[in-house]
C-alpha cells in the first residue's frame, strides 16, 4: 500500500485486535493506510479473520500472538512487528479483561489480571513505544479506557482503578512527549455491544441517555481520527463515547 504524503512511513499496533472494539479499529486504520499489527493472546481464528478482512480491502496486516501482561514481551512484540513493517507510529492499548466482583470478594488474583492487562501492560507498550515515535517526531498513542473510570460502578473496583489509572498515565505521558511531534490520548466508551459486555442487565440502557449500546465502529471513528494528522493539536484529551453517560 502507498505511504499517505505528509505522513512518515511506519505501521500501527492495536492489542486485543481479534474482536471487539480493537478488531473495528485494526480494520479502522488499515482503511487510513496504516499497516496494522494485530495482536491477540488466544484467539487466532478471530485474529485471521480481521487479516482477512483487511487485505481484502486492499491493506496490509500481520498477526501477532503475545501475552501482553508477560514481562519483556512488550518489546519482544514490537521487535518482531517492526521488523515486518518498519518504525511502529500508532499504538493502540486496547487489551483488556473485566472480573467483576464486590470489593470484599476480590481476590488477589482477580485483581493483578485485571491491572496487569488494564493498566500495566498499556504502560509498558507504551514506554517501548515511544522511543520509534520520538524519533520520526510523529506518533499517536491511543489507550482504550472507559467510562467506569472516573464514574462509580459497583463491582468492579478493580477495573475501575485501572481505567482511572490509565486516564491518568495518559495525561502524564501527554505532557512529557507533547514537544516531541507525539499525542497520547484516552478513548472512555460507555456500553459497547461486545462480548465482554454480554449479559449485562438491561436497565443499564435506561441509565444512557442515548437510549442505546454504541458500537465498536463508534469508537474506531475516535482513535481513527485520533491516529490522524488532523489531532496533532489533540494530546492529554479523554474522549467519551457513551451515549451521553459521563454527562
Amino acid at each position: 500500500m502507498r505511504a499517505v504524503p505528509g505522513r512518515p512511513e511506519g505501521f500501527a499496533l492495536v492489542t486485543g485486535a481479534s474482536r471487539g472494539i480493537g478488531a473495528a479499529i485494526a480494520l479502522a486504520l488499515a482503511s487510513d493506510g496504516w499497516p496494522v499489527a494485530i495482536n491477540y493472546r488466544s484467539d487466532a481464528t478471530g485474529a485471521e479473520r480481521v487479516l482477512s478482512e483487511i487485505e481484502q480491502r486492499g491493506g496490509r496486516a500481520i498477526c501477532l500472538q503475545a501475552d501482553v501482561t508477560e514481562r519483556g514481551r512488550a518489546q519482544e512484540l514490537i521487535r518482531e512487528a517492526e521488523g515486518q513493517l518498519g518504525p511502529l507510529l500508532v499504538l493502540v492499548n486496547n487489551a483488556g479483561v473485566r472480573a467483576d466482583e464486590l470489593a470484599l470478594n476480590i481476590s488477589d488474583e482477580q485483581w493483578d489480571t485485571v491491572l496487569a492487562t488494564n493498566l500495566s501492560a498499556a504502560f509498558e507498550l507504551t514506554r517501548q513505544a515511544l522511543r520509534p515515535m520520538i524519533r520520526a517526531r510523529f506518533g499517536r498513542v491511543i489507550n482504550i479506557a472507559s467510562v467506569v473510570g472516573p464514574r462509580a460502578n459497583p463491582g468492579q473496583a478493580n477495573y475501575a482503578a485501572a481505567k482511572a489509572g490509565l486516564i491518568g498515565m495518559t495525561k502524564t505521558i501527554a505532557v512529557e512527549v507533547a514537544r516531541r511531534g507525539v499525542t497520547v490520548n484516552a478513548i472512555a466508551p460507555g456500553l459497547i455491544e461486545t462480548e465482554m459486555t454480554a449479559g449485562l442487565p438491561d436497565r443499564l440502557l435506561a441509565a444512557i441517555p442515548a437510549r442505546r449500546a454504541g458500537t465498536p465502529e463508534e469508537v474506531a471513528a475516535c482513535a481513527r481520527f485520533l491516529a490522524s494528522e488532523q489531532a496533532c493539536y489533540v494530546t492529554g484529551s479523554t474522549i467519551f463515547v457513551d451515549g451521553g453517560l459521563s454527562a
